[in-house]
């Protein structure tokens, strides 16, 4: 059976590799879709007016496209190129690298429980597409969350052996965020009521986040927040941001805070 392929929704970005160009237009294999081509019109495949159509698209080139149009009856899928700024270009291929990458785990699953692929799509994979979106998705939210797999209903050797795969193979994703603190307080204890607010800033209860400070000279400090993802990031900053503050102010002290970027 294998997994279950339908067509892309319009609006969606797809990797495709580019299989013939004529003057008119260039016809695009679709690596998602297995069995899917789709068409990209000369008019969609740069800003303006295109004269060498080759200038912009050849043969064999991997590109990431826009679906403007499916028509699942006539099997027409037709794209555009150039709606796709370099931003998305770059995220669709991570996430098309990643979702090859789980694949190839996927099967691995499948062969160490005895299984073919076809039959592991058949029992689970295509249920685990359905409830996370993307195997990827699912491998990490295995890597990181465990009992996460037992409570959407997955359990069994195989389950066992998805989740062990994926805490040897799946890397948490790690984001870092930093701002600089501008910090003063007079006084005999004023360093010593600073060194304290700096030590606030660390007290993290979450264990996937860290908070690091650096010392750049009196009174500039930089922070350094590490997390799964920005939400959380930007969450345990703002508290850092209170806890340091606060301490200050309460000891007759003065600061500010200057979010930086990467």
């Amino acid at each position: 059976m294998g997994r279950e392929i339908g067509f892309p929704e319009e609006g969606e970005l797809v990797v495709g590799t580019v299989k013939k160009v004529e003057n008119f237009g260039a016809f695009v294999k679709l690596e998602e879709y297995a069995g899917k081509e789709g068409f990209i019109h000369v008019a969609e495949v740069a800003a303006g007016w295109v004269k060498y159509i080759r200038d912009y698209v050849r043969e064999g080139q991997k590109i990431v496209a826009k679906v403007l149009r499916v028509d699942p009856k006539k099997g027409h899928i037709d794209l555009s190129l150039k709606s796709v700024n370099e931003h998305q270009r770059r995220e669709k291929i991570q996430h098309w690298k990643n979702e090859q990458r789980a694949q190839k785990l996927f099967e691995l699953v499948a062969e160490r429980v005895g299984l073919t692929a076809d039959a592991a799509w058949e029992q689970f994979g295509n249920r685990l597409i359905d409830t996370f979106g993307a195997m990827y998705v699912a491998l990490e939210t295995a890597s990181n969350s465990p009992e996460t797999i037992a409570a959407e209903g997955f359990e069994g050797p195989w389950a066992d052996m998805f989740i062990q795969i994926a805490k040897e193979n799946i890397v948490p994703p790690q984001v870092e965020i930093r701002g600089v603190f501008k910090l003063g307080c007079g006084g005999p204890r004023g360093v010593h009521v600073i060194r304290d607010a700096l030590m606030r800033a660390g007290e993290v209860k979450d264990p996937g986040v860290s908070i690091t400070v650096q010392y750049l000279g009196a009174p500039r400090y930089t922070v350094f927040v590490t997390a799964p993802d920005y939400k959380s990031a930007e969450q345990e900053l703002a508290l850092a941001q209170e806890r340091v503050l606060g301490h200050v102010k309460a000891n007759g002290g003065e600061g500010t805070f200057t979010r930086q970027e990467a």
